[in-house]
């Protein structure tokens, strides 16, 4: 059976990627990189895969992970920014242990931005002569459920410096079917890379009307100067650099050309793509009762 490692894999995507690999049927000998073979194997405890221990800051671990393995699925876990720090020596070890594939989840515009470390990433993959899938998706609709949950189950708004810039938008459970089969049909997917979006280019006000009529609360939008946020979320203890990380995604595109809807969540995975109207109505419950509370 191919080996195939899945890092992050308590992450929102890499769960993601576990659980549409269990929909199909495949002879892939599935591995999850975790940081910890106790507490991490528990929240995967339902699905049916082995364990790796994988640090990205511990190339050791990465080394006795990557042995055997054919095919590994990397992502770029938001805390970590120094490539050639951690990332060179993973794709290093890849060349040394044989690794015939890698699919890396990167970002849409990533060719476009040389100081994102996706971009930097990516180089050293192609660099590496590894065959490679590039998945480079749009903004995450969990983004809603995650880094945002906090500003609009609490005070009912939206508070970013994202202005009137349309966003294209993508499930992580679409990425996730998207990954796992292209995982179970790699020989067709070399060399290729896809940008994944939904069909909707939407403002966050536009969002935020949306949410707010499905959630029968009314969502403000507030888009601040750049100062102003960077304070509000020092005040709430936000890392600095998170901020920076949150500037970098809303502020910028501002400036930049409106991005693309594709289909390619269509193409591969055989089904329309969720919209963002269907990810609230799906989250509603955590997201509605929360609200209530704060009322």
């Amino acid at each position: 059976m191919t080996k195939v490692l899945i890092t992050g894999a308590t992450g929102n995507v890499g769960t993601e990627v576990i659980k549409s690999l269990q929909k199909i049927d495949h002879q892939l000998d599935i591995y999850a990189g975790v940081r910890n073979l106790n507490s991490d194997t528990l929240k995967l405890a339902n699905d049916k895969v082995n364990y790796s221990l994988f640090d990205f800051t511990d190339v050791e671990t990465c080394k006795t992970a990557l042995d055997g393995c054919e095919i590994l699925f990397l992502l770029r876990p938001p805390q970590i920014s120094a490539v050639e720090k951690y990332f060179k020596p993973i794709i290093d070890t890849c060349k040394e242990s044989g690794v015939k594939h890698i699919v890396f989840l990167s970002v849409q515009g990533v060719e476009k931005s040389k100081i994102i470390p996706h971009h930097k990433i990516e180089k050293l993959i192609v660099d590496s002569k590894i065959p490679y899938t590039f998945l480079r998706p749009a903004y995450f609709m969990q983004n809603f459920t995650t880094t945002l949950h906090k500003d609009i189950v609490n005070k009912k708004r939206i508070f970013l410096p994202a202005g009137n810039a349309k966003f294209t938008l993508i499930d992580v459970r679409d990425i996730g079917s998207v990954a796992a089969s292209i995982l179970t049909n790699i020989s067709e997917h070399i060399n290729k890379s896809y940008e994944l979006t939904s069909k909707e280019k939407l403002t966050f006000s536009e969002m935020a009307k949306i949410a707010g009529n499905i959630l029968s609360v009314d969502i403000q939008y507030i888009s601040p100067n750049l100062v102003r946020f960077f304070l509000s979320k020092r005040k709430e203890k936000t890392p600095a650099m998170l901020i920076l990380v949150m500037i970098m995604l809303h502020y910028f595109p501002r400036f930049q050309k409106e991005p693309e809807t594709t289909n390619w969540v269509e193409k591969i995975t055989g089904r329309q793509p969720t919209t963002f109207e269907q990810f609230i109505n799906d989250n509603k419950k955590a997201l509605a009762v929360t609200a209530a509370k704060s009322n």
